[in-house]
């Protein structure tokens, strides 16, 4: 009897842990698959891996590396400038000596009466934009030479003749006031400042006559460092002449197909397009656009449609 009772106690034990375990098994399968109600898709565990990781995280890109900016002299179309050094200098090179001293020039232009495009097309032809040698060693701007009434330093430099004696200055400014004081202090530039202010095609033609340098296409250097440059705003600023215009005597008329009159001018020595410009109130870009021309090269007698 005890026996059988044994047995029968067993079987209950074992009973009661199968269904505990047949529970945990239905739990575990319901939740992997579903209770039934419709949604019996298995959960997808999505490990992650280092690949993952690294397909996740933000692409950094690398700095692009550019090269630095070429010099200024060789960034734009080069021009040679040949006075008291030869020198090849840029737009840039030239703009940005025009900017560093244009003030110094009008401010000349105020106090001795020398016209600033004359002043600044002078510095930039004679020191080549600053970049030639005599005014990097002597800070001489003008190529002027030393000159018996000079008790200042000097250097010496071939220029006309070997070993010649140039004045050597402090700063550019300095410079600038000497070159000031060496045109209306010497006799043989008086002429110059009978001349109109505001007239630089003169003013060149006046300073090669004088002497002031050798080369004999000086005046005609100056005249193209101005025009290339809209030095001759600079004067205009001074003087306040932005809008007066001199109408000259030898304008001509003339009618034209279509029956209205059209302005004309025929060239004379020396005439320059923007002295031209100024004597009717146009502008050179305008000038050379009714007449078609590609530079600033006149001849004598050529004719202009002005208007």
């Amino acid at each position: 009897m005890k026996k059988v009772l044994s047995v029968l106690f067993t079987g209950l034990i074992l009973m009661s842990c199968s269904a505990a375990h047949n529970t945990k098994v239905k739990e575990k399968i319901a939740k992997e698959y579903g209770n039934g109600n419709g949604n019996n898709k298995k959960k997808v565990v999505v490990k992650k891996t280092s690949e993952t990781v690294k397909e996740n995280k933000a692409v950094v890109e690398k700095p692009t590396i550019t090269k630095p900016r070429k010099p200024l002299l060789e960034q734009n179309d080069t021009e040679v400038l040949i006075a008291t050094s030869k020198v090849n200098v840029s737009k840039n090179t030239v703009e940005d000596y025009i900017n560093l001293y244009s003030g110094a020039a009008m401010q000349s232009m105020k106090t001795y009466g020398i016209p600033a495009s004359i002043k600044l097309a002078q510095g930039i032809l004679e020191s080549g934009s600053g970049n030639g040698t005599l005014c990097r060693t002597a800070n001489n701007h003008f190529g002027i030479k030393c000159k018996e009434e000079w008790t200042g330093e000097t250097v010496s430099y071939t220029d006309d003749a070997p070993d010649e004696c140039f004045r050597k200055y402090h700063s550019a400014l300095e410079s600038y006031n000497d070159h000031s004081e060496f045109l209306a202090n010497r006799v043989y530039y008086k002429n110059l400042f009978t001349l109109d202010k505001s007239d630089y095609s003169a003013w060149a033609k006046g300073l090669k006559k004088a002497g002031y340098a050798t080369d004999p296409k000086y005046a005609q250097k100056l005249i193209d460092i101005i025009e290339r440059y809209k030095l001759y705003e600079y004067d205009q600023k001074v003087l306040g002449s932005n809008d007066q215009f001199v109408q000259p005597e030898t304008d001509e008329v003339v009618a034209t197909n279509f029956g209205t009159q059209s302005q004309t001018y025929t060239v004379q020595a020396g005439d320059t397009l923007f002295a031209i410009c100024r004597k009717f109130n146009s502008t050179v870009d305008n000038l050379k656009q009714l007449n078609n021309l590609s530079g600033n090269v006149l001849s004598i007698g050529q004719i202009l449609k002005v208007n």
